[in-house]
């Protein structure tokens, strides 16, 4: 497993297991679970994916010593401003069962329970994360789905600079601004959903480059996020999906490959305006 160094040195294991849109319950669990099994190290999690506690369980149950695993959580919509995220964040922890937190992100720059004062919002949630980072309950912060004017915002009271901006990023919706932006900045770019929400995994185009190196179609795609020098996070509750997304380390794409990559069409829609967006 490859490694990204963060700014402030805390290593974070470029393949992390997504657990979006997986239900709490047992099959977070057994997904989580043979996931750790099959080597990875990094798991995604969020508040506002109810399912921590399984999670949790599975981390608990694999054997693997804590000090061997990055896990990532993110603040819950409803709990921006200071004393919500302080609440948030030791539920979470509490949720868990872990003693700390290696990378916890504003999961959403202005959602609809603080849209009338968001910047003031996401200023005291920084607050509260700027001292669990300095007490050691954290070990690197940042943030997800902001765009520069959110984090222009931030920045005007932040006295930590965020050190990873988690993105929706694929094949076809790179969003090079916002990456150029952040990369400035110093940040680690995360990738979710990499491959268009199962969308990529219909591509002729990807299809034909999977051929030639007798691959995957996802393996091809995330593969292409990899050599970008981004994290990404793919799911799956299948075994062998989960076994495939994690053998991306003995090939690589030709120079030909990554162009056409490069060039693909948004196939799967724009991204979400934080702004505007009924959550």
């Amino acid at each position: 497993m490859s490694e990204v160094r963060l700014k402030n040195g805390v290593m974070i294991p470029q393949i992390g297991f997504g657990t979006w849109q997986i239900p709490n319950g047992r099959i977070t669990e057994e997904s989580v679970a043979f996931a750790l099994e099959a080597g990875y190290r990094h798991i995604d999690t969020a508040a506002g994916y109810y399912n921590e506690e399984s999670v949790g369980r599975a981390i608990a149950s694999s054997g693997i010593d804590r000090s061997e695993l990055f896990v990532t959580t993110k603040l819950h919509n409803t709990d921006h401003t200071y004393e919500k995220t302080r609440a948030g964040f030791f539920k979470s922890l509490e949720a868990l069962g872990t003693e700390y937190i290696d990378l916890y992100l504003i999961h959403w720059p202005n959602p609809v329970a603080h849209r009338h004062h968001w910047k003031e919002a996401n200023a005291g949630s920084w607050r509260a994360m700027e001292e669990f980072y300095q007490e050691g309950l954290i070990k690197a912060i940042g943030i997800s789905n902001f765009f520069p004017r959110h984090i222009e915002a931030l920045m005007e009271t932040a006295t930590i600079a965020p050190m990873v901006n988690q993105i929706r990023l694929f094949a076809g919706s790179m969003q090079e601004e916002l990456v150029s932006y952040c990369t400035k900045m110093g940040m680690v770019i995360e990738a979710y959903s990499p491959l268009g929400t199962g969308a990529l995994l219909k591509s002729e185009i990807i299809a034909e480059i999977a051929k030639r190196h007798d691959r995957s179609v996802a393996q091809i795609s995330l593969r292409y996020l990899l050599e970008k020098g981004f994290v990404i996070l793919p799911k799956s509750i299948r075994e062998a999906t989960i076994v495939e997304n994690i053998a991306l380390f003995d090939f690589s794409l030709t120079d030909a490959d990554v162009a056409a990559l490069d060039a693909m069409e948004n196939i799967v829609g724009p991204v979400r305006d934080p702004d505007t967006t009924n959550f």
